[in-house]
């Protein structure tokens, strides 16, 4: 077997640039992201309907980024498009992520832990890029 990188470090800088450019105000995400881990994929997915603006652009990048991580690494994970809002479509998204295979859901989590590890460690180097009034809690 051969190494392969999946610069899930990269990829985490990358998010945190944009994040900081684009959705300011859902830069502190990063901490709750990580947190989230620990309650798994499917968990970590729904966030993204609790939360409005700039935190929920924020998860939905994030899981974005996480589902082409694993791609790379030969591991599909369930993505459909939700953005309906139809719970019908939801539920689908849901089932199809408890249904997904435990041993790929291991290496997800895994993957999904050192993603979230990395956006906290970029978050707390570039969060004073930020303008103050952009880096408030509104939602």
């Amino acid at each position: 077997m051969a190494f392969t990188s999946l610069k899930v470090d990269e990829e985490a800088h990358d998010l945190v640039i944009k994040c900081c450019q684009e959705y300011p105000k859902g830069i502190k995400e990063a901490y709750k992201m990580r947190m989230t881990v620990a309650y798994g994929l499917e968990r970590f997915w729904g966030e993204q309907f609790r939360l409005k603006g700039d935190k929920a652009k924020y998860w939905q990048e994030t899981w974005t980024k996480l589902v082409e991580i694993m791609s790379y690494a030969g591991i599909e994970i369930p993505n459909d498009d939700v953005s309906s809002g139809e719970t019908a479509a939801i539920r689908d998204m849901a089932e199809r992520l408890w249904a997904f295979p435990q041993e790929q859901r291991k290496v997800a989590l895994a993957i999904l832990i050192q993603l979230c590890d990395s956006l906290v460690w970029w978050t707390q180097r570039y969060k004073n890029l930020i303008p103050e009034d952009q880096n408030d809690d509104d939602n």
